[in-house]
């Protein structure tokens, strides 16, 4: 794309966009350029900033980083370059190690990455494919290893992330600078770039 589909709206537009840039300057270190393309439709962004807040909220065993680190997977297996800068910036800020975040896609074999861990890669990767791959192993696979309310939170991630992919890779979401270095740093090894997110 030459340019943004939608140009997102000034951050400090109003009293709105000026608390939906606070929230995300704590959580990613800067506002997301995705955020107010949505603002255009404030209610959209709103529903979006709450489902984000519900999605992400700590209940156990599905930590921050774990979260971030689906987001990412998700985010690579739908070709999303924005959201896999976004989420490794993210899985490196709420705690991932650097093992995990230089090896996740080695994670079937690295000894950073536990069973439980591989099980809901593997689903997280399933659940995110076009048409959709989950199938009773990768299923049965999850249930061995994590309970209901996990497996709600996991597809959760994933499914917000799904919304997400389809929301800046259509839009041509101009990539902001801090997430471009991460995404340079844990995954250019990998083949990674700026894609369409570049002007």
């Amino acid at each position: 794309m030459k340019k943004p589909f939608v140009s997102p709206i000034d951050k400090n537009a109003n009293k709105e966009t000026q608390e939906m840039a606070e929230f995300y300057e704590e959580t990613l270190g800067f506002t997301p350029n995705s955020l107010f393309t949505m603002m255009h439709r404030p209610r959209i962004a709103k529903a979006f900033l709450e489902m984000n807040k519900s999605v992400m909220e700590n209940k156990g065993r599905v930590t921050s980083a774990l979260k971030r680190e689906l987001a990412y997977l998700s985010s690579m297996t739908t070709g999303c370059r924005y959201c896999e800068a976004h989420a490794i910036r993210a899985a490196d800020r709420y705690g991932s190690t650097q093992d995990r975040l230089e090896h996740i896609w080695d994670y079937k074999t690295h000894p950073s990455f536990s069973d439980a861990d591989r099980a809901v890669f593997d689903f997280a990767i399933s659940a995110s494919q076009v048409p959709n791959a989950v199938t009773d192993e990768v299923a049965n696979n999850m249930r061995a290893h994590w309970n209901d309310g996990e497996i709600v939170e996991v597809l959760g991630v994933i499914a917000l992330f799904g919304y997400l992919n389809r929301w800046n890779d259509s839009m041509g979401t101009q990539l902001e600078e801090p997430a471009a270095e991460d995404g340079v740093k844990y995954l250019g090894k990998k083949g990674w770039n700026r894609g369409k997110h570049q002007y």
